[in-house]
């Protein structure tokens, strides 16, 4: 019942590179188009032979190694996926087996865009309650096995990646590392983003989107901001779900946070939907753009039209 902290992350991303003039010889679109309206510049693709769980191991395995640890120390593995091919073995246990972590708790958690903050609010959770005592908490998504790449409206947008966070529960009279959750959603929109079909194709209904993500979640940040007793004005860097720069940049002024340090990665990753919010924390980190303490809000939003989002400490 002490609470949790984020010991570690780590990040991967696939070695393919594809840009935006790319684009413009697989659909009629532009460098000029792409940018004006959603920011991206390049985005990372991965090949046949990475399936999302080597993704999700990779950033994991990265994590592991900032936190000094062996995976024997793990006993929970969580990943937040919705782009997982098949149905069992699930990704979470995938991911154990390729890292060799004996007996894990093994579970993935889909809420698609809004997915590890879900995921990392489930971990802190658990721990908090003695039924574990240290997590991988993972966010990984291979969004270009869902694309339609004949689409110019969604084509442009994905990427793929991960991102991974070591959680540990806190010593007695520490101070937790990761606030109370503030999570939701908004069902009777749920088709405004879609995976679904077969085979599979991602599609959206961008203007509603837009419309709910800019007016609706900047008073929803707020208030987990003011649930784990931070001032928007204290936070040190604000980590949205990286959709379009044409979200994150007005959600993150109309939340108020003028000495926060806005997580940009859409603009070299593309929209890696479960994987954004923890492959922007650590090249944060990675970068020395936050420090060891420092208040940061995650906050992640989009498929079903959910949300999650809690302000932690920077490991």
């Amino acid at each position: 019942m002490n609470g949790s902290r984020i010991a570690a992350v780590g990040h991967y991303q696939p070695a393919k590179v594809l840009t935006n003039e790319d684009l413009a010889d697989l659909v009629d679109t532009s460098d000029e188009w792409i940018r004006s309206r959603v920011g991206i510049r390049t985005r990372h693709i991965a090949g046949p032979d990475e399936p999302v769980d080597e993704l999700a191991a990779q950033a994991a395995a990265k994590a592991l190694a900032a936190a000094g640890l062996a995976a024997d120390a793990v006993d929970l593995v969580v990943v937040a996926t919705s782009t997982a091919v098949d149905r069992s073995p699930n990704t979470a246990a995938r991911v154990a087996a390729r890292l060799g972590i004996p007996r894990p708790a093994a579970l993935d958690i889909n809420v698609v865009c809004a997915g590890f903050t879900h995921a990392l609010a489930t971990a802190d959770h658990t721990l908090r309650a003695g039924a574990a005592s240290r997590a991988l908490v993972i966010g990984a998504d291979k969004m270009s096995e869902v694309t339609d790449w004949t689409d110019r409206t969604t084509c442009v947008l994905v990427g793929d990646g991960a991102g991974a966070a070591v959680v540990e529960a806190c010593a007695p009279g520490e101070e937790p590392g990761i606030g109370p959750v503030l999570w939701g959603s908004v069902p009777e929109m749920g088709h405004a983003v879609r995976i679904e079909g077969t085979p599979p194709r991602f599609a959206q209904e961008g203007q509603s989107v837009y419309r709910w993500a800019t007016t609706q979640l900047p008073p929803l940040a707020r208030r987990a901001c003011e649930k784990a007793g931070v001032a928007p004005e204290e936070l040190a860097a604000v980590v949205l779900h990286q959709a379009n720069l044409r979200i994150i940049e007005p959600l993150a002024e109309k939340l108020g946070a003028p000495r926060a340090v806005i997580a940009r990665d859409v603009v070299e990753s593309g929209n890696t939907s479960a994987a954004s919010i923890p492959l922007a924390l650590s090249k944060l980190v990675e970068r020395g753009e936050i420090t060891t303490g420092d208040p940061v809000l995650l906050f992640g939003f989009g498929g079903n039209l959910s949300y999650a989002g809690q302000v932690v400490r920077c490991p």
